[in-house]
């Protein structure tokens, strides 16, 4: 990847995670750590790989993205507000009765195509967008981005085997491998290991990253998967709950807990010394 295009995106996760923290810290809930693992990927996703434009985000063409794991909306809501599709000032009323962004993704917020929270539902939703591509000839892609806990639902198997089935090829399913879910440990609550040989099994061309938080990684992982033809991919990333404030990192206890006053000060300090070191 070249090297200007990485730093450029490594700032502009810095800015997404800001606005993740912005977000619970205002609603005084929500679910950072999640949300802080896919800062990157989905930082990839909407500054250099889907085809999407905040002055027109109803857009027929438009390739889709689906956060099947929902409950990490202040990253989705971050990244579209770092994108323009409405004004970062929305983040500080988030979970805000009457306010525009609510606690999981909903399909009336400009840039979001589909409600989703429902674990397990939107790799479902995912499949139905990708087979109507098929059907009505449109060249647009489908993404969905799932939680390794999630993918402990059944649901998603059923929509794995009939998008392998379909041959949806306009369909690339990214799991969030950060290890932890609300209880604990995936491999302890009910392990989904080994991922990579599931969807290999149900018929998925099957790439694992081991860094999801290096861009010359996903640049590669998402480079491969667009030469695949004929099946689906699945994109299994290692991450890291809480990726870019210390205390986060690798924590359970902060998948569904927002910071304090104190906490957030420090993280949002964590982060501008981030900043600023990208930015010397």
């Amino acid at each position: 990847m070249d090297e200007t295009l990485k730093k450029q995106l490594m700032k502009t996760a810095v800015n997404v995670r800001m606005g993740v923290l912005t977000g619970t810290f205002h609603a005084k809930s929500g679910h950072p750590g999640g949300s802080l693992s896919i800062a990157d990927l989905l930082t990839y996703l909407y500054y250099n790989k889907m085809n999407v434009n905040a002055q027109n985000p109803d857009d027929d063409n438009r390739d889709r993205l689906v956060l099947s794991k929902g409950h990490t909306a202040p990253a989705l809501y971050a990244v579209l507000a770092e994108k323009g599709y409405f004004d970062k000032k929305e983040l500080e009323s988030l979970r805000h009765i009457g306010a525009l962004l609510q606690g999981h993704p909903c399909i009336h917020i400009p840039g979001v195509d589909m409600s989703s929270g429902s674990l397990g539902q939107g790799i479902s939703a995912a499949c139905g967008m990708a087979l109507a591509g098929k059907i009505n000839k449109k060249d647009y892609h489908v993404y969905t981005i799932l939680g390794d806990g999630e993918i402990e639902e059944g649901q998603v198997w059923e929509a794995a085997m009939f998008a392998a089935h379909y041959k949806l090829d306009n369909l690339t399913a990214i799991v969030d491998n950060n290890g932890l879910q609300i209880d604990g440990k995936i491999t302890e609550v009910c392990s989904p290991e080994p991922i990579d040989e599931k969807f290999r099994a149900f018929g998925w061309h099957v790439i694992v990253v081991d860094d999801a938080h290096d861009f010359d990684k996903i640049d590669a992982a998402f480079q491969e998967a667009e030469t695949i033809t004929g099946k689906p991919v699945a994109i299994i990333q290692k991450s890291v709950k809480g990726k870019g404030v210390s205390f986060m990192e690798n924590q359970v206890s902060w998948h569904g807990s927002a910071p304090n006053a104190e906490q957030y000060e420090q993280a949002m300090n964590e982060l501008k010394s981030a900043l600023a070191e990208l930015e010397a």
